[in-house]
């Protein structure tokens, strides 16, 4: 891409580079942890599923049951499928069994550990290999029935009832939408379980569970051969089951997650250690399974100035994009975050914006951005908010965003209703068609507001990336520097459910994930302490999932 902006090229190397440095130290970091999540995934992946007699998750069971008698430092797997050796049970039977406690694993005879390893890397092949064909069937519904053009229009539906959910997508699938969210129930991502079957009564959203996965899913396909268009399924693998629900999105095809271990940290104080371990292995399955993640970079805008934080939105969007690299996620895999929120009544505020999205587009020319709607500054004077919709449609259309999550004008009012979204969605197309080439059109002035504004963002992003390899990543968190959001490396929610790996710790998903997305696979020093603490359990002081994301 030929550059309006004039960016300076050696700015922009300077900045990958303190990002791939910063990511560098985390990566050796998360690398000698695992956590309940990631092992509870391991599990789900085998093939277990359900609840137990308490309404427990069978997942959830096991890990519970085996940390009661046993480290997991060496990780589930090893475990687990020596029961499957020594009881001839499936996945599901065996998890069962564990939850009833008519089988303990503890005191089952060791097989050899080869026939340990052997067993367990087919599962594994087994599990990725059903991964694989999903992928190939989206690959071949896009072939077939094509697809919305970028900016993909991303659209919401949030009611608390799944079937209520599937009449809205598809009246949005038939009125343009290219995207369908399912926003989560409020305070789903404070969880430490992911609910299970159809869910009717969810608040502020609908509960994330593989059941609604699986019946959106279905609904979807069967709009898009009535449409004739694919229509791509978004829904948000954040929180503190992160990796569960990209496995359970792999499961049943879905196509874009929310994906962001500093979207749980900043804006759901989930702990900094859990959720980076957490994603770096979510981001692995989202890579496999071809989904595009989106980052939540915009919503440091709604607690920072939108002017004068704009910087660090590009700051993280360079972390973000070297954790992702590192977790095997192709460029055209990562919908990296930005928001249209500047104050409105900023003189130029459009130019500012301007200057933002193409600035994004050019650093990360191969990326589909996702680009989010003006929220904070929507007043409930609905004429207004569809003209500021109408100017963030332009500049998407203007800078080639990749996926627009379209603003309702009833935004700060209520859940949008099904009208609102039409409205919406005919704002955007009508922008989109009538100027689809107006950005091919348009040369900025090399000394003029655009420019030196992209060019004052760009500068202050690399001095944060450059202080930040000075201090260290945990540290910039405590020190708030994204967001104006101030987060403690043994804080928040979830630590107690990180644990540190023995030498001879085994994922063979891990493992064959690496192998297949061609990563290094990990060395074997391994054991480090690290720095624990007692976390508070998820339950406590349960968050609004309002930030949107």
């Amino acid at each position: 891409m030929t550059s309006k902006l004039h960016l300076d090229e050696t700015l922009i190397r300077r900045g990958r580079a303190a990002a791939s440095t910063i990511a560098d130290a985390v990566d050796e970091f998360i690398s000698k942890r695992s956590t309940v999540a990631v092992e509870r995934t391991v599990l789900r992946l085998l093939g277990v599923d359900g609840v137990d007699a308490e309404g427990v998750p069978l997942p959830n069971a096991v890990v519970q049951t085996l940390q009661a008698t046993h480290s997991l430092t060496g990780g589930v797997t090893r475990l687990f499928v020596n029961g499957l050796l020594q009881t001839g049970l499936t996945p599901q039977s065996l998890a069962e069994a564990i939850a009833a406690g008519s089988v303990e694993l503890d005191t089952l005879p060791r097989a050899a550990e080869a026939d340990i390893r052997d067993l367990g890397r087919k599962l594994a092949i087994e599990s990725l290999d059903r991964v694989a064909r999903n992928r190939q069937t989206r690959d071949g519904l896009l072939d077939r029935l094509g697809e919305g053009r970028q900016p993909y229009i991303y659209v919401i539906v949030a009611t608390g009832n799944i079937y209520e959910d599937v009449v809205q997508a598809r009246a949005a699938a038939r009125q343009g939408a290219d995207i369908i969210a399912v926003i989560r129930s409020t305070g789903q991502s404070l969880l430490d379980f992911v609910p299970y079957g159809p869910t009717t009564e969810g608040f502020g959203g609908t509960y994330a569970t593989q059941a609604n996965f699986h019946i959106m899913r279905e609904a979807l396909d069967e709009v898009g051969e009535e449409v004739g268009r694919y229509i791509r399924l978004c829904n948000y693998c954040s929180g503190l089951c992160m990796p569960e629900i990209a496995a359970m999105g792999a499961i049943e095809r879905l196509d874009v997650m929310l994906n962001d271990a500093l979207y749980g940290i900043l804006f759901r104080d989930i702990n900094m250690q859990r959720t980076l371990v957490d994603q770096s292995f979510s981001r692995m399955v989202n890579a496999y399974a071809g989904v595009i993640i989106n980052t939540g970079e915009d919503n440091y805008l709604t607690t920072a100035d939108g002017f004068e934080a704009a910087h660090t939105v590009l700051a993280s969007q360079f972390i973000n994009e070297q954790f992702a690299l590192r977790a095997g996620l192709p460029e055209a895999q990562m919908g990296l975050g930005h928001a249209f929120e500047m104050n409105p009544m900023i003189e130029d505020g459009f130019l500012y914006e301007l200057a933002q999205a193409q600035m994004a587009r050019e650093i990360f020319p191969d990326a589909p951005l996702k680009y989010m709607p003006p929220t904070k500054h929507m007043t409930g004077n609905i004429f207004r908010g569809h003209v500021q919709d109408a100017m963030f449609n332009m500049i998407g259309v203007m800078t080639q965003q990749g996926i627009q999550l379209l603003g309702m004008m009833t935004e700060q009012i209520h859940t949008p209703l099904i009208y609102d979204r039409h409205l919406a969605i005919e704002n955007a197309k009508y922008i989109f068609n009538n100027a689809r080439h107006l950005g091919d059109e348009i040369e900025f002035k090399a000394d003029g507001i655009i420019v030196e504004r992209a060019r004052t963002v760009l500068a202050e992003a690399v001095a944060t990336l450059e202080d930040i390899v000075s201090i260290g990543f945990f540290q910039a968190l405590g020190r708030g520097m994204f967001a104006d959001v101030k987060r403690a490396e043994t804080g928040g929610k979830g630590l107690a459910g990180v644990i540190v790996r023995d030498a001879d710790y085994y994922n063979p998903f891990e493992d064959e994930l690496r192998a297949r997305l061609g990563l290094p696979a990990l060395a074997a020093e391994l054991g480090d302490s690290g720095v624990l603490a007692d976390a508070n359990v998820a339950a406590d002081s349960v968050q609004s999932e309002g930030v949107r994301a």
